[in-house]
């Protein structure tokens, strides 16, 4: 065995500490900054895609929900022979607010009422001013009017 590190011409404990040496080496901070430059170009790239996307999807998120609380009080209506007031609000679609006897409810499956994606009460009028009701939600930013995702979202367009 002697004869094969020979001949390569190392001695093994030369051979020892090359491999030792190749063992230690890691990143050197040239390729770590470089690195984290293209982590940072795909951050940038990619990061306000995804939250278009995002706001994008609360929003359809609002409509869908409108949509259902819609038909709810479609059946409430004709349970109840009218649509709850403003004062009764959509709380009226799990409790007897407005103490009918053919109040059948409570009409949503939680038994309470959603919040929109943002996490906050839809608004609702009756009667309303585009229809029998009026259910809205008034966006991210939670005031009238607005842009994008502050935009208000209604039940009637």
């Amino acid at each position: 065995m002697e004869n094969l590190s020979c001949e390569s011409g190392l001695t093994r404990p030369q051979n020892k500490s090359m491999r030792s040496r190749s063992r230690r080496r890691g990143f050197t901070l040239v390729e770590l900054l470089v690195v984290l430059a293209i982590l940072g170009l795909l951050v940038g790239l990619v990061g306000p895609q995804v939250m278009k996307a995002l706001g994008g999807s609360k929003t359809k998120t609002a409509r869908i929900q409108i949509e259902d609380l819609s038909a709810t009080l479609d059946i409430y209506r004709l349970e109840l022979g009218r649509y709850p007031t403003t004062n009764d609000g959509l709380q009226a679609l799990v409790e007897n607010t407005a103490g009918a006897s053919n109040w059948n409810g409570p009409y949503l499956k939680k038994n309470q009422v959603p919040k929109d994606p943002w996490g906050f009460d839809y608004q609702y009028r009756s009667p309303g001013e585009h229809g029998s009701f009026d259910i809205w939600s008034l966006g991210a930013d939670n005031r009238e009017g607005g842009e994008g995702e502050n935009q208000d979202i209604l039940g009637w367009e």
